[in-house]
């Protein structure tokens, strides 16, 4: 009984040193969250400026701009795969690489080749366990992303798509991510960067309404060449801000559920503590009475 009762103790103490820990994880989380939730809001004007200057070139001007032209054939795509650095977050780097390991499929299928870009040690590690390839590596302050980091993957992706594919560039760009939807939810997404989908100001003007005249200069083709990058850095940058800010909204939830199991773990031992312990004073007890008994028998 006394080795049972130990056994328990000890289990007690590390429930509750997890518990530290883990709710100490919890507090940091939503603590960083907020401020994570107030950059990729503010980084939401800047896009929206910037898609709607891309659009209105490539919308109201006749030009054929490599990055948004659909080539005829497309033989090699590249993925960018957004992960985190670091664990104890659930199921938010696993998602997004089973969303890329999906995308891959598909594309496969379509008869493309695959190339990938890593951010984050977790996609690093998925892809090192496994002897796969891949094309360049970005790791650290996946949680507190920075745009120096957003313009150096801008660069790398910009240029492979500029490179031919008979010289090892590719033909088509996507993304994928964790867009953070609310504390709760958190999706993971796939987005085609390039060649760049321009989706705004291409719809048919009302009866009665006449659309702007746009004037370029010097003219639409350098227009484009001087928005376009800046256009994927900013996308790239958002992508890794909604990651950062799940990554956060994750990882306080598991570590909320992890301190809420150890709770139910300290609270199951202690009640098996307490019945170990008190099946251990009874038996001290019967020990006791039935020496007792032993010895008025004796007499």
């Amino acid at each position: 009984m006394g080795a049972q009762l130990r056994v328990y103790r000890q289990r007690i103490r590390s429930a509750q040193t997890t518990k530290k820990v883990t709710r100490a994880m919890e507090l940091i989380s939503a603590s960083r969250i907020q401020k994570a939730q107030a950059r990729m809001k503010a980084s939401g004007p800047y896009s929206r400026a910037i898609t709607r200057a891309v659009s209105a070139v490539a919308t109201f001007s006749d030009v054929d701009h490599i990055l948004t032209t659909e080539p005829a054939t497309i033989e090699r795509a590249a993925v960018v795969v957004f992960t985190s650095d670091r664990g104890l977050n659930g199921a938010f780097s696993s998602n997004t690489l089973k969303e890329a390991e999906q995308l891959s499929q598909l594309l496969r299928s379509q008869g493309k080749d695959v190339v990938y870009y890593l951010v984050g040690r977790k996609a690093q590690n998925y892809f090192t366990f496994r002897k796969r390839d891949s094309e360049q590596i970005w790791t650290g302050n996946t949680d507190q992303p920075e745009f120096a980091t957003a313009k150096e993957i801008g660069d790398a992706v910009v240029s492979k798509f500029l490179t031919e594919a008979a010289e090892g560039g590719v033909d088509e760009i996507h993304i994928v991510y964790n867009r953070f939807v609310n504390m709760v939810s958190q999706v993971p997404e796939v987005v085609r960067l390039l060649p760049l989908e321009v989706v705004e100001g291409i719809e048919e003007p009302a009866e009665g309404e006449v659309l702007p005249l746009y004037d370029f200069e010097p003219d639409p083709v350098e227009v484009l060449d001087s928005l376009l990058p800046v256009y994927i850095e900013s996308r790239i940058f958002n992508a890794m801000l909604q990651s950062a800010a799940s990554e956060h909204a994750a990882r306080q939830k598991a570590m909320k559920a992890a301190s809420d199991n150890a709770d139910t773990l300290i609270r199951d031992f202690t009640r098996l503590a307490n019945n170990a312990r008190q099946a251990e004073i009874t038996q001290q007890i019967s020990e006791i009475v039935g020496g007792a008994d032993a010895l008025s028998s004796a007499k």
